[in-house]
């Protein structure tokens, strides 16, 4: 395989029906997908089987969080020659009418990531929506605003190489705080941001809408992310005003 080649790479934990679900939504656009079962004891991961040759199943023994899974999925991708790593959640919130349209926009800037930037419906949780506001000034602060406006949303698509490097150099971002570090850290290696608008659902449980986030927990984690970024990117100011100029 040459060139640029993009592949789709899902992570899940225990999202039960929701998972077969997104992967058959996927299915029609042909791009090839990789789903990492992040040691589910749901058994969501059985009814993968019959949806084709085009989507491959890594298992993780342990749940180790998002990141991580996402990181084992990014080595198996690279190794077989992909570039770009569409990533997305399993759990039906990202529109799949967005994933050519992404990759378009990648294979014209195959340099750069593409970051989603959600478009909330009404049934989006008020506290997911004003919540994150502060999250995303941190992050715009913490790459001088060059272009980070949703530090949160995972419906993005990586240059597998330089995340693999950055992820393998830090300890962190493997849960939670991966879409918001790993987002920031590319743009300190010169990997310029391209927003694109997309939407966002909220499924009921009742429709199978299923949340790992616990609000204490996780929010304490991105705190301590932000606090280390801040002090990451003083160090990289020279650097950021100069990708200002030339991204400008």
């Amino acid at each position: 395989m040459t060139g640029v080649a993009h592949c789709i790479i899902l992570p899940s934990y225990n999202s039960g029906p929701a998972l077969a679900r997104t992967v058959e939504a996927i299915n029609p656009s042909g791009v090839p997908v990789w789903v990492v079962i992040d040691a589910s004891t749901d058994g969501s991961e059985h009814a993968l089987g019959a949806l084709g040759e085009s989507v491959r199943v890594i298992q993780l023994t342990k749940n180790s969080g998002k990141g991580s899974a996402v990181l084992v999925g990014m080595h198996a991708a690279l190794a077989a020659g992909y570039t770009h790593a569409l990533v997305m959640d399993a759990d039906g919130q990202h529109d799949v009418n967005s994933l050519l349209p992404f990759i378009r926009i990648s294979l014209e800037n195959p340099d750069a990531m593409i970051l989603g930037v959600p478009i909330f419906g009404p049934e989006a949780p008020s506290e997911r929506v004003n919540g994150r506001r502060i999250g995303n000034w941190f992050a715009d602060f913490e790459t001088h605003w060059l272009g980070v406006r949703d530090s949160l949303f995972g419906f993005r698509i990586y240059p597998i190489r330089p995340s693999v490097y950055i992820l393998e150099s830090i300890r962190s971002a493997r849960r939670f705080d991966f879409d918001t570090e790993l987002a920031v850290r590319l743009v300190w290696a010169g990997v310029r941001p391209i927003n694109i608008e997309t939407p966002v659902f909220y499924p009921h449980t009742d429709d199978g809408g299923v949340t790992h986030f616990r609000y204490l927990r996780d929010n304490l984690l991105l705190i301590w992310t932000h606090a280390r970024l801040i002090c990451g990117m003083v160090l990289r100011l020279p650097r950021l005003l100069r990708f200002r100029k030339e991204w400008a």
